[in-house]
């Protein structure tokens, strides 16, 4: 027996309201860029260059303390945070410390960590430092471009890889909703001020390649339809469509999504960005399936029948009523 939500297929108007969902996604898109723009991101280490330091203690984490014990060490721009994690034992007490990226050196030396270790012991003997990272400001810069390479690189093979398999309005739709699902996740981090580093452009082509497979599959449903169902119009194979994948979809995205809220719950925070970006990226591609790659394939218009050659391939059935 087959698992299903639905004992027959659903009749669901997902196309109701297509001008609405459609510009409620550029809007979402707008704000992300605007967020982006005006706010900024919150770059980790591995894009600001610098040194991050992981403290643990028995003792609170006073912050004020800690910083005004850094003071005679003149590092520059110095951020000390507390971590909280439901994990974390009663007795456990975690701050994070961010030291810019010294003059003339492509990392804080050693020398200067230990004088960091040094005076954050006098006021706190019971501290430890089980972490410390250094990247240079010549290798952040280079990492940052090749994450913007990364992310430019897997979205046109992707659009190379449907064009070859679907027809040329279905890539289009498809890396549309891409980009919308990359641009609205980095939007929220932009709004939220979480912290963007390697890990977040791991989860970003996580995301890419996840969605994309809901794409694909709703896509080749719809390809069937459309040779199997010649005289029906085009919106109404995509309802079918839609409504015929929907179990699939909502199992898969169900399945997925209860494993990463398990994880950003218990797994900690030096994943809980990481894993927060696959989170949001799940749902937003879900919705972007639909609502954003089904929209621009319905605008554009597909070839009803592939039996027979037509020099005008793409568009000549994109305003079909009958």
């Amino acid at each position: 027996m087959r698992l299903r939500f639905f004992r027959e297929v659903p009749t669901f108007d997902f196309f109701r309201f297509q001008w609405a969902t459609l510009g409620f996604s550029g809007v979402l898109v707008v704000l992300s860029l605007v967020a982006w723009a005006m706010i900024g991101l919150n770059f980790g280490i591995d894009f600001r260059g610098g040194t991050t330091i992981r403290t643990q203690s028995e003792s609170a984490v006073d912050v004020g303390t800690y910083r005004q014990a850094m003071t005679s060490l003149e590092l520059g721009d110095v951020t000390i945070t507390e971590v909280f994690d439901p994990t974390f034992a009663e007795n456990q007490h975690v701050a994070m410390i961010r030291i810019q990226a010294q003059d003339g050196q492509e990392s804080v030396s050693q020398e200067t960590v230990d004088r960091i270790e040094t005076a954050l012991r006098t006021v706190d003997d019971t501290i430890t430092f089980p972490l410390v990272e250094s990247v240079g400001p010549k290798v952040s810069g280079e990492l940052i471009w090749t994450a913007v390479l990364a992310v430019g690189a897997s979205l046109a093979a992707i659009l190379f890889y449907v064009w070859l398999r679907f027809e040329w309005q279905f890539s289009v739709g498809a890396v549309a909703a891409l980009a919308h699902d990359v641009i609205v996740t980095i939007g929220i981090f932009s709004v939220l001020q979480i912290r963007f580093d390697l890990a977040t452009i791991a989860a970003l082509l996580t995301i890419i390649g996840y969605s994309i497979n809901d794409t694909v599959v709703i896509f080749d449903r719809l390809r069937e339809n459309l040779i199997k169902f010649k005289t029906t119009p085009l919106r109404d194979l995509m309802n079918l469509t839609a409504n015929e994948t929907l179990s699939r979809t909502l199992m898969t995205s169900g399945t997925t999504l209860l494993a990463l809220i398990a994880m950003l719950i218990l797994g900690g925070d030096v994943i809980r960005g990481f894993i927060f970006a696959i989170t949001w990226g799940v749902i937003v591609g879900t919705y972007s399936s639909i609502y954003v790659a089904k929209n621009i394939v319905l605008l554009l218009g597909v070839k009803r029948d592939w039996t027979k050659p037509d020099n005008n391939q793409g568009n000549q059935f994109a305003n079909v009523d009958a």
